[in-house]
């Protein structure tokens, strides 16, 4: 019993320091200031643990929406994640914000990194260039304005292939329905014409029933003639006799 008790006993003593780790923790979270929470998402960050990051980031911001380290690196914890589409309206949130003009430039260029992710080359290629308006010598800004230009331009080559092809299937489609549209009168023809000459071996023309009927009463007109022959012929015997 007593060994048992002893497991007991320790299992609670186990239970109760987790209890008091979490009230600290939660404590210790809740008595944070916004920087300090903003801060431990910098180290989470680092450390490439982007899901906790953008709990920490949330947490400052809820503390202090205006904080824009936080709203700035909570875009970032977000596009590390891949989330995009979140991740611009952060940086758009401080470029609201009006910051200074290494910031806004930082904003601008982190804006066409997201939006050049989501293939929307033409809006991040002005995100870049407002980049470069405050901050001209940022070589990489420049680099990525070039990169999202030349994707725009593919892109658009693309596009115009695919209406190309598009146009020449369409051509293609035109032109056979006419060609099918043809052959179907040539078809329709050559039936009538197959219809007639079959029509002509089973019957006979009214030319030719006109003949066959003048035919047959030139041979009655002749039989009428020879009979009367031969009774004038009969007569002229019997009044000799």
């Amino acid at each position: 019993m007593k060994l048992a008790y002893l497991i007991l006993n320790k299992k609670s003593v186990r239970c109760a320091l987790i209890a008091m780790i979490c009230v600290f923790q939660f404590s210790h979270s809740f008595g944070q200031t916004d920087r300090e929470l903003a801060r431990d998402g910098n180290k989470l960050y680092k450390e490439k643990k982007y899901t906790d990051a953008e709990v920490k980031y949330k947490k400052s911001l809820s503390k202090n929406k205006d904080l824009n380290q936080a709203t700035f690196n909570l875009g970032d914890a977000y596009y590390k994640q891949e989330k995009y589409d979140d991740a611009v309206q952060q940086y758009q949130d401080v470029i609201a914000s009006k910051p200074g003009s290494s910031t806004l430039s930082k904003a601008y260029h982190n804006l066409g990194n997201s939006l050049l992710k989501s293939k929307k080359y033409p809006e991040s290629i002005d995100a870049y260039k407002n980049a470069l308006k405050n901050n001209p010598g940022d070589n990489d800004t420049r680099y990525n304005l070039a990169y999202a230009q030349s994707m725009m331009k593919q892109q658009q080559q693309q596009q115009q292939q695919k209406q190309d092809k598009n146009k020449d299937q369409k051509d293609q489609d035109k032109k056979k329905d006419q060609q099918q549209k043809q052959q179907d009168k040539q078809d329709k023809k050559d039936q009538q014409k197959q219809q007639q000459q079959a029509q002509q071996k089973q019957g006979i023309s009214k030319e030719d029933a006109e003949r066959m009927l003048q035919a047959l009463n030139n041979d009655e007109k002749n039989r009428q003639k020879k009979l009367q022959k031969k009774e004038v012929t009969k007569i002229q015997i019997e009044k000799d006799w």
